[in-house]
């Protein structure tokens, strides 16, 4: 992989940009320079429920996001209404955009469609279809989706139960949900509530990263599905 070139930036912020290999072309990615990165000079992610200490966070490039990113590389796509939750950088829905999928981003920081639609620009992409999505209040304008998407989502011991409530909000009778989680300890908790809004879910190990590198990477992919509810409903 490249090494990283930091940029300057008059935003109050310093980036870098990068190639970031997610097992096919690489993507050209521009993120945070680092964790240290903090601006918020209107108070815009703080009434997002964002702290200084996880403002950065949406900005980096996480190993689960190259995860996911590589999951869709092959995931059949076509016809489908694609949702990435909580997308930061957005890698995986540049994949998706790619291979000219219908997908939606949605992150609840204010920077995050920013950085989603340069990025979009580097890899000569037209932007993803970008909306805020904040797990803790309603989110009409997002819609319901087909397959609904995300990285490393589970960092907290509440998050379990209002992931597993937005995406209820936001899926299609039928609707396959796909999650990649770095063995943060709450899965045990997303799968209960997801069995509770009627998910039926498998798991697969992930123990190197995509690439030629065979970077190390422990993990899961979670997979869930509810096709039986909208057989019902027909």
């Amino acid at each position: 992989m490249p090494v990283p070139i930091p940029l300057s930036s008059p935003a109050g912020y310093a980036t870098k940009r990068g190639d970031v290999d997610v097992g096919a072309t690489p993507l050209h990615i521009r993120s945070l320079l680092d964790r240290q990165q903090y601006h918020d000079p209107l108070g815009e992610a703080e009434r997002a429920g964002i702290s200084t200490a996880a403002w950065p966070m949406f900005g980096l490039v996480w190993p689960s996001a190259r995860v996911l990113a590589a999951e869709m590389q092959t995931r059949p796509l076509l016809g489908l209404s694609v949702l990435e939750v909580g997308c930061g950088l957005g890698l995986a829905s540049l994949v998706v955009q790619q291979r000219l999928g219908n997908v939606t981003a949605s992150d609840c920081h204010p920077l995050a469609g920013d950085f989603m639609a340069h990025n979009a620009r580097l890899n000569h992409l037209p932007a993803p279809n970008y909306l805020t999505g904040n797990w803790r209040g309603l989110n009409p304008e997002l819609g319901r989706f087909d397959l609904i998407m995300g990285s490393d989502l589970l960092y907290e011991r509440d998050l379990p139960a209002l992931l597993a409530a937005f995406i209820e909000r936001h899926a299609k009778p039928r609707c396959e949900v796909v999650i990649v989680d770095p063995n943060r300890g709450n899965r045990v908790a997303f799968n209960r509530h997801m069995r509770d809004f009627g998910y039926v879910g498998t798991e697969r190990m992930v123990a190197v990263l995509p690439g030629l590198l065979m970077e190390a990477y422990r993990g899961r992919v979670l997979s869930y599905t509810r096709a039986h509810l909208a057989v019902a409903a027909e």
